[in-house]
């Protein structure tokens, strides 16, 4: 079965592990290089347009519902809830395919979210990104069907492997082409730990969505 790419791809390694101009320039040349590919097939990183009226292929922004706190240490993330949306899943490890692209989540009826692995863990300097479907083909809705419900202050916990719960508020919540997908904003190097929850919206054509949704969230607390 088909599955699908949650945007452009991200060279190995290069999200963090460069010297911020270095890596900005690779991200460049990924978005130049890697294609975002739509949805694929009946199930996938996929989902119809299920945001709330204000949401729908707009974007909810606005100045950070907290200020972002103290960085900890690295921890690989386990699980994710976000109660605004009735999420609450463990977490894989996603790492990238062979056309250097980000993997997703195996289409599974109990499906879950996955981490990646070459973004800073939760709480990090840095953005953490964490993918999910909306669709799993006919297993159903996936884990982030309402991901586009989200709104500015909706809070978001990511629980890492030492026992420490992360605790973020979203700032934005976006719809945007896959033909437009924010590389840059997504992978890119900031001053602050944040966090991007990524699945697919929109319109749904006979080979997947043709949209991105994209929430950014900003550490507000962390605690054992």
């Amino acid at each position: 079965m088909t599955t699908d790419t949650p945007g452009i791809g991200v060279p190995a390694g290069r999200s963090r592990l460069l010297p911020a101009a270095v890596a900005v320039r690779a991200l460049l040349v990924a978005a130049l290089t890697f294609v975002a590919v739509a949805c694929a097939g009946p199930g996938g990183l996929g989902g119809a347009d299920t945001g709330r009226a204000d949401t729908g292929g707009s974007s909810v922004s606005g100045s950070p519902a907290a200020k972002s706190a103290t960085t900890v240490g690295r921890s690989v993330p386990v699980s994710l809830r976000v109660r605004a949306i009735g999420v609450d899943t463990p977490l894989m490890r996603l790492g990238l395919a062979k056309d250097g692209s980000v993997q997703v989540p195996p289409i599974a009826a109990h499906d879950r979210a996955g981490w990646y692995e070459h973004s800073p863990t939760p709480g990090q300097k840095g953005p953490s990104v964490i993918l999910g479907h909306v669709t799993v083909g006919s297993y159903g809705d996936g884990v982030f069907r309402h991901l586009a419900d989200l709104r500015k202050g909706d809070e978001i916990v990511a629980r890492l492997q030492d026992g420490t719960s992360t605790v973020f508020a979203v700032t934005e919540v976006r719809t945007v082409a896959k033909a437009d997908f924010p590389t840059k904003e997504v992978y890119g190097d900031v001053d602050r730990p944040e966090l991007r929850l990524i699945t697919c919206g929109g319109a749904r054509t006979g080979n997947g969505y043709l949209d991105n949704v994209i929430v950014f969230a900003v550490l507000r607390s962390a605690s054992p």
